[in-house]
């Protein structure tokens, strides 16, 4: 089903009561996997476990996980949909005289107990904390198997986009050589800098910098102070930055489009260089995508490095960072041409969430290298999609937060019933 139908399907459920403490079971759920809160068939039969209650809270858990698997975020439409139907069904006379076509304001303290939570709440960014019901919410990262699919699929990736520039270039007369070896050649050198990832001795990589995307923004050619800068201010925070450049750019001269030449100054090819050498930048060859590369630095274990050790960065830590998992990625990359062969759509963004910061620099004033104020956009502290949380003295309740489309990206529809 679609989000548009859980919600009428779920709040038409709320509406008759079926999730009040003392209702009765909907007859016939034994039929569907449902089952009352003793682990028995509804209207009897053999004591088995199932989907989830037939009947009070259980069933308006289970009906929820249900949707959260299939759904990530819901319309504002659904939204009051929800409301409308647990208000009547909860007989919450307050709610239910407030009831309107809109959504708003946003709750921001907390709500009693004993009164049914169906309103629109902004999260805290920082703790991940509702304010309607202490409830805290999860960030979702994606598992190691998602890791490793992630990483064996660059790894694919590397072969099909290399035989595609290649026969772009041959279409141009620019390429003699075979394809095919170019294109194994692609995939062995990103195997040797996953290997090396996992091998290299000194501490974890806690950054990975997409250098050409920070270099680029905002000009037309590449501007090699704006990465200096990017690395000051992540190093600052505590960070240890991989840089990863196209070789094209540490040259002193290169093409940047037809009719377009740049040349770099001594300056600017000696913090390049300077980069390299104190292995904070990873130099992708000629002829490989240096997105695969960032994006599999992403999801590399570091094993060597890391020895067992989580580089993770704790909620309300001391030293000021940006909370989340590590290596988090600089970019403002989309990754359009990218996302959907590498995870599926909630995995994709379940990593999006934890791992990229976007960023934006202040515009300069006069001077292009000089060094500008620069503004990140954390990676998320809660995930993006439907979860339910317990809280601390809910009496065993679930707190459901909803994404909801059209709102800012922490706020969510908030759902809980009365104690």
């Amino acid at each position: 089903m679609d989000a548009g139908t859980y919600a009428d399907f779920i709040a038409a459920v709320a509406e008759h009561g079926y999730f009040g403490k003392d209702s009765e079971c909907i007859v016939g759920a034994e039929d569907l996997g449902y089952y009352n809160n003793q682990g028995e068939e509804v209207g009897g039969g053999s004591s088995v476990g199932g989907a989830g209650g037939a009947c009070g809270a259980e069933l308006m858990d289970a009906l929820i996980a249900e949707m959260a698997e299939d759904v990530l975020d819901i319309e504002e439409a659904s939204a009051r949909v929800l409301r409308d139907g647990f208000a009547k069904g909860c007989e919450e006379t307050t709610l239910s005289a407030t009831t309107t076509t809109t959504m708003e304001p946003a709750v921001t303290s907390l709500l009693d107990e004993g009164t049914l939570v169906a309103h629109r709440v902004a999260i805290d960014n920082t703790t991940a904390r509702c304010p309607a019901t202490d409830a805290t919410l999860r960030l979702i990262t994606i598992e190691d198997s998602q890791r490793k699919h992630v990483h064996d699929t660059l790894l694919v990736m590397a072969r099909e986009k290399s035989i595609e520039y290649t026969a772009r270039l041959a279409a141009k007369g620019r390429s003699t050589a075979d394809n095919a070896e170019k294109a194994e050649q692609a995939t062995r050198i990103l195997t040797e800098f996953s290997e090396w990832l996992d091998s290299r001795d000194g501490e974890p990589y806690t950054t990975i910098v997409d250098g050409a995307n920070i270099a680029y923004y905002g000009w037309g050619r590449v501007n090699v102070h704006q990465l200096m800068h990017m690395v000051d201010a992540l190093e600052k925070q505590g960070e240890n930055v991989l840089v990863v450049f196209p070789k094209k750019y540490t040259w002193k001269k290169f093409h940047l489009r037809k009719g377009v030449v740049q040349v770099l100054k001594e300056e600017e090819l000696e913090f390049l260089e300077g980069l390299e050498e104190k292995g904070k930048m990873y130099v992708v060859p000629p002829m490989c995508l240096d997105d695969l590369y960032w994006m599999l630095a992403s999801v590399s274990n570091q094993t060597k490095s890391a020895n067992g050790r989580t580089i993770h960065v704790p909620k309300n830590n001391t030293q000021g960072r940006f909370p989340g998992p590590r290596p988090m990625v600089i970019s403002n990359d989309k990754m359009r041409d990218h996302k959907m062969d590498l995870l599926d759509e909630r995995a994709f963004r379940r990593w999006c969430c934890s791992h990229i910061v976007n960023y934006d620099f202040e515009e300069f004033i006069e001077d292009h290298t000089e060094e500008r104020a620069i503004h990140f956009r954390a990676a998320d502290v809660f995930s993006d999609e439907i979860q339910g949380n317990a809280v601390d003295g809910g009496g065993g309740r679930t707190v459901w937060h909803f994404p909801v489309s059209e709102w800012d990206g922490n706020e969510r529809f908030c759902l809980r019933l009365p104690a």
